[in-house]
């Protein structure tokens, strides 16, 4: 009996389904609707199926390659999936980004990003002191800079020197990025022969210095939060891969070099699997371009992937929620096979850090790797019908937008003329657009608003107020980075200046009244209104009374869409012009009556709550 067991194979006790049953099955259950009710489309247009099989994956040929073997897909370890544990300091103050590296390294950090501002240039005794006590041959140095990137790297060439350090053993990046810088800032820093001459001369010089330095940043991160979808970031960021390889190239670099000199920088956003799924294809998408261009060593073809945490999501009310979206976040740029991460403090859009949020954003790392044991495991992804399927959709959709801007002329032709600004924008719209509609959700900002909490009194002016930048002289449009989360927060700063109120009228059928006073409550609270709920009224008359003694601008009749036809007019003409009043819900039935006693005020389901908002904060005059 246990020879028979072991000569079995557990699958052996289950019935080989296909796929075309299970689709027969789903359509008997949905009783006439049709099947692809249960299809449904990505941001990026990719179509997600209710279900995968393994059909789905017959025509992936990379599924055959393993973790460490081109094109990589599966990662560019052997054996492990681990992760540098980064963190990025902000250098306003040399002394206090020293003792912040330092704190960070003693507390579970293991590679440190220094983010230095672009109008201030350090000296060398600067930079000694930026980097004091820290073993820079140990720990991975990383330098967020465009103008300052030769600087910065004839300091740290010199630093090694002094210390006596073999240049083998520096290991990060200095994140040189024209094509970045003009996505960000419309224009060069220099002229644009001079930026290119610059960059080639600098990684020729790393090649043969400091090796291990990647000198060329490719900043997808500029895509994603200026709006973008995950196709958008691989697409325009391959495109800028291939300009540098050209137009470098053309400055006397081999393609070697030049591919073997780039990090590839990524933001990670909310959507889990489509995220996992990105890493994987990014990869794959990096190692078959350059080996286009006749890249063959391992160094050149392998991409090495930073990942950040979305800063585009995260939201300055409810900013402990930040924390879920960070922790999610981050277990997809891991299980994607990132190669270096970094955990967006949670309060990062309040101000510009603290012990406790930089300390928990490590510890999001620590817990990943020491609990969960996600860097054990290389491409955990593997074999799920779902990702794999993903993976190729992603591969397939970026490649398609890479040529068509490759037909334009590339990135640079492409970015001049607009045409990569005109894709951006289009794609933020309908983000910005499914927020205000709440198909995409902020919790606690567009969605369960806490309505007892108020702006942070710490909060950065420069985020209520920010800077305009001056776009005279531009070559181009820049890209306008923001959260998706702004255009309510302006809303809550407005309505808790001027302290109005939204009185809940609510009478009649009382599974309808408490229904709808339940949404008008989390409605207004999206826009910081102070929302006044009651148990119920007699009569019309009893809660007008009450609306006023609250001295409320506001009154929503949350009632049944029958007894609206009769409640409606009575509340007007007892409210006259002193409150505005709201119906909640959209009774169709006796619309028309409504209207013709003007009445024009409704929120439902389909309400595109942001601009109703809007339309009552100035209808209050705030």
């Amino acid at each position: 009996m246990s020879d028979q067991i072991k000569n079995e194979s557990l699958f052996d006790g289950f019935p080989n389904i296909k796929p075309e049953e299970w689709k027969n099955k789903m359509v008997l259950d949905l009783k006439g609707l049709p099947y692809e009710k249960l299809i449904w489309k990505t941001n990026e247009g990719i179509e997600v199926k209710p279900f995968y099989t393994q059909e789905d994956l017959e025509n992936l040929k990379y599924l055959e390659s393993q973790p460490g073997e081109f094109p990589y897909l599966r990662g560019n370890e052997t054996s492990t999936n681990k992760w540098e544990i980064r963190q990025d300091i902000l250098v306003d103050n040399i002394e206090k980004a020293n003792a912040a590296a330092l704190n960070a390294l003693n507390k579970g950090a293991t590679s440190i990003g220094f983010i230095l501002p672009e109008d201030k240039v350090f000296s060398q005794d600067e930079f000694k002191s930026l980097l004091k006590d820290i073993y820079i041959e140990c720990v991975p140095i990383n330098f967020i800079t465009h103008s300052q990137a030769t600087g910065i790297f004839q300091f740290l060439k010199d630093e090694c020197v002094s210390r006596n350090i073999d240049p083998n053993r520096i290991v990060g990046s200095i994140d040189n990025d024209p094509l970045g810088y003009l996505t960000g800032n419309g224009n060069f820093i220099y002229p644009e022969r001079d930026e290119f001459r610059q960059t080639a001369a600098l990684l020729s010089k790393a090649a043969s210095e400091l090796p291990n330095l990647r000198m060329l940043g490719i900043n997808g991160t500029n895509f994603h939060n200026a709006g973008g979808t995950i196709i958008q970031e691989l697409g325009f960021s391959l495109a800028i891969i291939s300009d540098y390889l050209d137009i470098l190239s053309g400055e006397g670099l081999k393609p070697e070099t030049i591919a073997g000199s780039m990090q590839l920088n990524l933001s990670v956003g909310p959507v889990y699997f489509m995220e996992i799924a990105k890493n994987r294809a990014a990869r794959f998408l990096f190692a078959k371009l350059v080996k286009s261009w006749g890249v063959g060593s391992e160094k050149g073809l392998k991409s090495y992937i930073h990942c950040a945490t979305s800063e585009w999501n995260q939201t300055i009310y409810d900013p402990y929620v930040n924390m879920l979206r960070s922790t999610t976040e981050s277990m997809s740029a891991v299980l994607g096979g990132c190669d270096s991460l970094t955990v967006t403090p949670f309060d990062k859009a309040i101000r510009s850090g603290n012990d406790f949020s930089e300390r928990i954003a490590r510890n999001t790392h620590i817990i990943l790797k020491e609990e969960a044991w996600l860097d054990k495991v290389q491409d955990p992804a593997a074999g799920s019908y779902f990702i794999e399927s993903l993976t190729d959709s992603i591969i397939s959709e970026s490649w398609k937008l890479f040529l068509e801007i490759e037909e334009m002329g590339g990135y640079l032709v492409a970015f001049k003329a607009g045409g990569i600004q005109e894709r951006i924008t289009t794609s933020a719209a309908l983000r910005n657009q499914n927020i205000a509609g709440r198909k995409e959700t902020l919790l606690g900002t567009n969605q369960y608003p806490n309505p007892l909490e108020n702006k942070p009194e710490d909060l950065n002016p420069a985020i209520e107020s920010p800077h305009q930048k001056n776009n005279a002289n531009l070559l181009a449009e820049p890209l306008e980075m923001y959260r998706g989360a702004n255009e309510f927060e302006k809303l809550r700063f407005k309505s808790e200046a001027k302290k109005k109120k939204v009185f809940l009228l609510t009478i009649g059928n009382q599974l309808f009244r408490k229904a709808r006073a339940g949404f008008s409550a989390g409605f207004f609270a999206c826009a910081g209104f102070e929302v006044i709920d009651n148990p119920g009224f007699d009569t019309p008359s009893e809660g007008v009374k009450a609306a006023r003694n609250a001295n409320a601008s506001i009154v929503v009749l949350c009632s049944s869409d029958e007894e609206y036809a009769t409640l409606a007019p009575e509340v007007t003409d007892l409210i006259g012009k002193d409150m505005i009043l709201v119906i909640a819900g959209y009774p169709k039935d006796c619309m028309e009556v409504l209207k013709s006693k003007g009445i024009t005020n409704f929120i439902h389901l389909k309400s595109n709550v942001l601009e109703e908002l809007q339309k009552y904060q100035k209808m209050l005059e705030l």
